[in-house]
């Protein structure tokens, strides 16, 4: 008989007390998460170029023609969703987004459209009421809050003088919904908390800054109705509301597109729509290569979360895929018995596993007319392992030579870096790995020679030595590294920045939760969004500039007044 103290238990009760003590210790279920984590000070988040397109097509749908390249989104350790709090708009971007949104309200305006919007009939040229109906609910979903009765009024009244000048109603309303679309509230993400404390002072974001964020990360755009009556109505920070919520965007169509953008932001699978390739060593390579490549990819990703809801790290080992004709022909497989991309297993046999022998993966860290070792495995290190890797030092040759007798294998010709003392130490991290993956082109054809030698793909990933690319990807995938990585690239894409000394326990307490659910995104995605760490918000700093809301107004977000007709815009 077991005791506690001078007090007998039986076997049941000491199972039990012991589960108790294990909780306490932080063992048991998982620990919970920084009750007061270390928070970077919020900043206003420039819309990206996805963000903005998708916030458009939600308001307006998805018909209209809106103008792109506007302002380049700006990556910062990798990412444009942390790079996007320090993208600011200049004075080429102003003249930008303004002839954008009159682009967009015109559209909108046009006859077959505009019931989307107006849902009135006017009385008149110059109609208040009707205008207000219209404008309301669209300035609320696109600044993504409560709209001010002055700033109303004062949309109201360009739309009035707008629709008296030009003596249409329509007309008139075009000018107003211009105005909407160059508020600060809708180019940029102000979610700055500090207007909302909890119980012990802490700062918090407010709920429609909160829906903001949730919908700006799981669905990549704007939230809907529902988030915004429930912000408005102040329920959407409550626990049980935020979890039923969370439930239903993660369920929704629209979280696949989401998560889509932010593994193809991790990824940089845009890169793919600027590809070049040498078409004379590269047979293969199409106009529409880089699109079908980048699909391939997604879909994998989408089938492993949503779909399967599988461990995230068989993203890198598993033997299934999707493919279209054109990647049929690449990869030498059968094709697709109909147009469009199919589930595809290269079975037990097969030369390719996971997302390192996609052909995006392998064609972006690739040169145009030849494979990269060392491309490919800075890519590993940085983007799948968190890792930096530091640049080549000054005056270093980093050309390579061409093939020769003696070295016609891309290996054989970068001993070179290996054996050099400035740069050996480095290349020994990227090439070693990269090398593994020496069976595949630079566009991601499967080989075994190379110059007419045969392909060595052995190499070494933390001191572990492996034969070829597909036990690589087995260390790779079970590497902490990878884990931890993951959790990291999902915690920067959430707080909009990159991760800090003071925030390890926060990141501790993240990877604990990612293993806890067997290393499953979604859930460990729900745990993250429902934590202190997604909803409290850093202190603003009185020192330096600070990133502090526009006043109310209706002056345009990139500085701009809308002029009425007779004016230049």
């Amino acid at each position: 008989m077991l005791a506690f103290g001078s007090i007998p238990i039986g076997p049941f009760r000491a199972a039990l007390l012991l589960c108790l003590l294990l909780a306490l210790a932080g063992c048991g279920a998982g620990q919970a998460p920084p009750s007061h984590p270390e928070l970077p000070e919020p900043a206003l988040r420039r819309l990206t170029e996805a963000q903005y397109i998708n916030a458009i097509e939600d308001l307006f749908g998805a018909d209209l023609f809106v103008p792109a390249g506007i302002e380049p989104d700006l990556r910062v350790r990798g990412l444009y969703s942390v790079g996007a709090s320090l993208a600011a708009i200049s004075p080429r971007g102003v003249e930008g987004f303004e002839r954008a949104s009159y682009t967009v309200a015109a559209q909108v305006m046009e006859v077959d459209r505009r019931e989307r919007v107006v849902s009135c009939t006017p009385d008149a040229i110059v109609d208040p009421d009707c205008a207000r109906a219209a404008l309301a609910p669209l300035a609320r979903r696109a600044w993504r809050r409560t709209v001010d009765e002055d700033e109303l009024e004062q949309l109201i009244e360009l739309a009035g003088a707008s629709a008296q000048a030009l003596g249409d109603f329509y007309q008139g309303l075009e000018f107003a919904l211009a105005t909407v679309l160059q508020y600060p509230d809708f180019l940029y993400r102000v979610e700055l908390g500090n207007s909302v404390a909890g119980d012990d002072g802490t700062p918090l974001f407010d709920d429609f800054e909160l829906a903001s964020r949730l919908s700006f990360l799981l669905w990549n755009s704007i939230p809907d109705e529902e988030l915004l009556d429930l912000a408005e109505r102040g329920e959407l920070s409550q626990d049980l509301v935020l979890d039923q919520q969370l439930d239903r965007m993660l369920s929704s169509e629209r979280a696949r597109k989401g998560l889509r953008a932010w593994f193809a932001d991790l990824l940089h699978l845009a890169d793919l729509d600027e590809l070049y390739k040498d078409s004379v060593t590269f047979v293969h390579m199409s106009d529409t290569l880089g699109a079908s490549a980048r699909e391939e990819t997604l879909l994998l990703f989408e089938d492993i979360v949503f779909d399967q809801d599988r461990d995230l790290r068989e993203i890198l080992t598993t033997r299934e895929t999707f493919l279209n004709r054109e990647l049929a022909t690449l990869y030498a497989v059968q094709a697709p018995v109909r147009e469009g991309f199919a589930p595809y297993d290269f079975g037990a046999e097969g030369q390719r596993r996971g997302l390192l022998n996609h052909a995006s993966l392998l064609t972006l860290n690739s040169h145009p007319a030849s494979s990269s070792p060392t491309l490919r495995g800075l890519f590993i290190r940085e983007v799948l392992l968190c890792q930096v890797m530091p640049g080549a030092p000054a005056g270093v040759d980093t050309s390579i030579p061409p093939p020769s007798e003696v070295a016609r294998t891309l290996r054989d010709r970068v001993q070179q870096h290996l054996t050099d003392p400035a740069c050996g130490g480095c290349h020994r991290m990227m090439d070693l790995l990269g090398l593994g993956l020496e069976n595949f082109d630079g566009i991601g054809v499967y080989r075994s020679q190379d110059n007419g030698a045969d392909i060595d793909a052995s190499g070494e990933f933390e001191e572990t030595e492996f034969a070829n690319h597909i036990e690589m990807a087995e260390l790779v995938a079970q590497s902490e590294d990878f884990s931890d990585c993951m959790t990291t690239q999902v915690f920067r894409a959430a707080l909009g920045q990159a991760e800090e000394p003071g925030q390890n326990a926060s990141l501790d307490w993240l990877q604990e939760r990612f293993a806890a659910h067997d290393y499953r995104l979604l859930p460990t995605l729900k745990d993250l969004l429902m934590s202190p760490l997604f909803r409290q918000a850093g202190e603003l700093h009185p020192a330096g500039p600070e990133p502090v809301p526009p006043e109310p107004g209706i002056a345009p977000a990139v500085g701009l007044e809308p002029q009425l007709p007779g004016g230049s815009r």
